[in-house]
């Protein structure tokens, strides 16, 4: 499967870090708020796991690529696992799955349905491109230990979004209608979840606005590279604001 070029993720080296204003990572308000955002990411990367096993049940010619990726899933777990434990902060992890609640429930709904589309754009798409986002605003601001860990599962990140990216694209014509509806009923999900986090977010000197925009740039070129055109594109988001 073709992969598409992506962007190159900076290294912030220890000394450009000094140059942005960090958090201060031993306060107990920036503990409080990364018990929460670190259970996130780890519950997104374990979420993300079972999904791409779950997806080489609906096309099982590619199960072995899926099952790769989804490797690669449990090893950023495992990294962002450690970042947790470098700051001596426990995650979490009974907020992360209530945050991820609504978004797992329509996956597993899809796959018991059969539906490939939706369970790929989900996954592949709009959890992809929310975690690209997250991980290019937090990497300035990360303590050293978590933005080496972070700078590498980002490249990664680009390489799972490629591949719903790659399998819509090459079946559009018969999916079209039905990425359609799905980001209407899951789009308005992200957004929910953007505003959640944001004060947690915050704390970390992660701004909401920036979040935004890098999701939505993020996700707006997959469905441009997918077939979508601008107009579409521009439907799409109204469509799903309005619900």
């Amino acid at each position: 499967m073709p992969t598409l070029n992506s962007p190159e993720v900076a290294a912030i080296s220890d000394q450009d870090a000094t140059a942005i204003q960090l958090p201060d990572f031993s306060s107990a308000a920036y503990k409080d708020a990364y018990s929460r955002i670190n259970a996130i990411v780890i519950e997104g990367e374990q979420e993300a796991h079972d999904n791409y096993i779950s997806l080489g049940t609906l096309i099982p010619e590619q199960a072995d690529e899926l099952k790769g990726l989804a490797r690669m899933e449990m090893k950023h777990m495992k990294g962002f696992t450690a970042c947790g434990n470098n700051l001596g902060v426990a995650a979490d992890m009974d907020f992360a799955r209530t945050f991820f609640a609504p978004l797992h429930g329509n996956f597993q709904q899809a796959l018991k349905d059969g539906k490939v589309v939706t369970c790929l754009l989900i996954q592949a798409l709009l959890i992809e491109a929310f975690a690209i986002s997250a991980y290019h605003i937090y990497i300035p601001v990360a303590d050293p230990f978590a933005r080496k860990i972070t700078e590498g599962v980002v490249k990664d990140e680009y390489t799972h979004l490629n591949y719903g990216q790659e399998w819509l694209k090459a079946n559009f014509e018969t999916s079209k209608d039905e990425l359609m509806e799905a980001n209407r009923v899951n789009l308005p999900l992200i957004r929910s979840m953007l505003e959640e986090v944001a004060k947690d977010a915050a704390v970390l000197h992660m701004e909401k606005e920036d979040l935004i925009e890098d999701f939505l740039i993020a996700y707006q070129e997959a469905l441009n590279e997918i077939g979508f055109t601008s107009r579409d594109i521009a439907r799409m988001a109204a469509a799903a604001l309005a619900v």
